[in-house]
């Protein structure tokens, strides 16, 4: 049987599985296709043009039409298209990026174990937190704890990590042996009266009874984004990080950085854990690793979890963990470029420059009366939608706020995504402030637009 079906989107409705998309509505509703890129603009297939205000995916950090990765990539496909790291087999492009995100590294780091997605590097620290403890004869040490709102991945393990609900409804998770604590984040969950470093000191007391209650011989890592992105750009409190680190130094507890969106560049600094102070025993990243150019992910770890994994190969007589694509050469050339890319151009100096007037414009739509807080840092930040901005009332979720807002801001030339009720902007690191403030006056026209519709509606 032939179906014939005359249009992309057509096509797409009757044949593509979507990921975070209401597979329902998406039926009747269809795709956006996306035809091309030119810097931090895309252009769908009507020839709409759309800053990109998210980056992609907090991703594509030198836009989308950086002809050095893709001349990197075209170099590394006639020389070299595919080779895999199995049984000590390697190739340069691995071998150079691996010294130079070691070299960049925020604290000391050893060695650099290539995947391809953030999930599967988390993935993988959730596998050597609990391969340590058995080579450092700890077997009961397993236990790792998240936090509330926190995002990791979607894979069986990271999703389990991750603190949000949907990710959990209906897929049978979390998994055995994760823990979730307190978000620190403190416009929804400070108490009356109580100041943003009080809030940090209960956050972190939180955290020493969970540790004391499961027993902290059973607890092995605690799993941290230095800003939680994807959970409405949660920007922790002064001293949080301080007291949080100084309760797994007390109880043996490896510290896990989750650098997937931080990383490279988006709070100013290479790596989120320099803005915070974090002194982790693993890093992960991803994301802008490659900015989005290629599918690539790495884990760098310490020696002292590198020793483990040497004891145990001796003793097993191998480290059984690794993917087909594991530091693939083009994914390798590609990220070995954009870090190039990085230095040569100063991308960290630059965000340092137009961050403050992304942040300010961020701030000053605090005023607007739909939004509740501001927050954020670096290129990264969100509006967090409410219904009552004295009594910070969270609207229905039924009635989908931010949803609407992003339509609406699809609709003024910008796109970006609802997360849960946030209007979250996180724009390729080589935005101009002439472009920031082109992002800013159409996200503004959106916001009003859905003020009024909301008005309309009878939300108030």
């Amino acid at each position: 049987m032939t179906i014939l079906l005359n249009s992309l989107e057509a096509r797409d409705a009757a044949f593509v599985l979507h990921p975070y998309t209401n597979a329902s509505q998406h039926l009747k509703d269809g795709p956006l296709v996306i035809a091309r890129g030119e810097g931090i603009h895309i252009i769908d297939s009507d020839g709409n043009k759309y800053i990109e205000g998210l980056g992609g995916l907090f991703c594509a950090s030198l836009g989308f039409s950086e002809q050095r990765l893709v001349d990197a990539a075209t170099r590394q496909m006639k020389e070299l298209p595919f080779y895999h790291s199995f049984g000590g087999k390697s190739h340069e492009t691995a071998i150079e990026l691996a010294d130079r995100l070691i070299r960049l590294s925020p604290v000391p780091m050893s060695k650099v174990f290539f995947a391809n997605s953030g999930s599967e590097a988390n993935d993988t620290a959730m596998k050597l937190v609990w391969y340590y403890h058995n080579a450092i004869g700890k077997p009961e040490k397993k236990k790792i704890i998240s936090r509330m709102r926190a995002y990791h991945g979607v894979t069986i393990a990271s999703a389990s990590l991750t603190g949000l609900p949907n990710n959990h409804r209906d897929f049978d998770l979390p998994i055995a042996r994760v823990l979730h604590t307190d978000c620190p984040e403190f416009y929804r969950y400070g108490q009356p009266g109580e100041t943003e470093e009080e809030f940090a000191t209960r956050c972190a007391d939180s955290l020493e009874r969970l540790i004391l209650a499961e027993g902290p011989e059973t607890i092995g890592a605690f799993f941290a984004e230095p800003l939680m992105a994807s959970g409405g750009c949660i920007v922790p409190p002064p001293t949080y990080y301080e007291k949080i680190q100084a309760i797994l130094k007390k109880y043996d507890v490896l510290l896990i950085a989750d650098e997937v969106i931080c990383g490279f560049g988006r709070l100013g600094t290479m790596f989120g854990s320099e803005s915070f102070g974090l002194q982790p025993d693993m890093i992960v990243m991803a994301k802008q690793l490659s900015a989005a150019y290629q599918p690539i992910s790495a884990l760098m770890i310490n020696e002292k979890i590198h020793s483990a994994i040497v004891s145990e190969s001796e003793k097993i007589g191998t480290f059984g963990h690794g993917f087909t694509y594991s530091g693939h050469p083009v994914a390798t050339a590609v990220a070995l470029e954009t870090l190039k890319i990085y230095e040569e151009r100063d991308i960290v100096g630059h965000v340092q420059d137009v961050a403050p007037l992304f942040q300010r414009r961020l701030n000053d739509l605090s005023g607007h009366p739909l939004v509740g807080n501001a927050r954020g840092r670096g290129l990264i930040g969100t509006l967090e939608l409410v219904r009552n901005k004295e009594t910070k009332e969270a609207f229905n979720p039924a009635h989908g706020i931010a949803i609407h807002a992003g339509r609406r801001a699809q609709a003024h030339g910008v796109i970006t995504r609802a997360l849960g009720d946030n209007y979250s902007l996180c724009p390729p690191l080589i935005i101009t402030e002439a472009q920031i403030n082109e992002l800013f006056d159409r996200s503004t026209r959106a916001l009003d637009d859905t003020y009024a519709w909301a008005r309309a509606s009878g939300l108030y």
